[in-house]
């Protein structure tokens, strides 16, 4: 006969269900959409796009105030797909955050 289960063990094995399933989850669609993105560029479709970036720098004074330096807008290439492939942000993510800042 099996011992009953301890409401610890329970929930454990919930919690490790419920992260492998996660872990799953996220390679599933990380490996799907790496696919997505390598047969747009093998067949020449849409798979880059370039987003305009105003970069700008904080620098920290020594009097506590801060100066900002603006570059000059550039075009920042992107890629269509929900992940980072090829050292390129989506395109979703540019168009959200089209001010980045350095501190300095």
């Amino acid at each position: 006969m099996t011992p009953p289960y301890s409401l610890r063990d329970k929930l454990r094995r919930i919690f490790m269900a419920t992260l492998l399933s996660v872990l799953a989850i996220a390679v599933i669609t990380f490996g799907l959409d790496f696919l997505i993105f390598r047969i747009r560029v093998a067949t020449n479709h849409n798979a880059y796009g370039s987003v305009t970036v105003n970069h700008y720098y904080a620098v920290l004074q020594k009097n506590g105030k801060t100066q900002f330096i603006f570059d000059p807008p550039q075009q920042e290439p992107c890629v269509h797909a929900l992940y980072p492939h090829s050292d390129a942000l989506p395109c979703w993510y540019l168009t959200r955050h089209t001010d980045p800042r350095t501190d300095i």
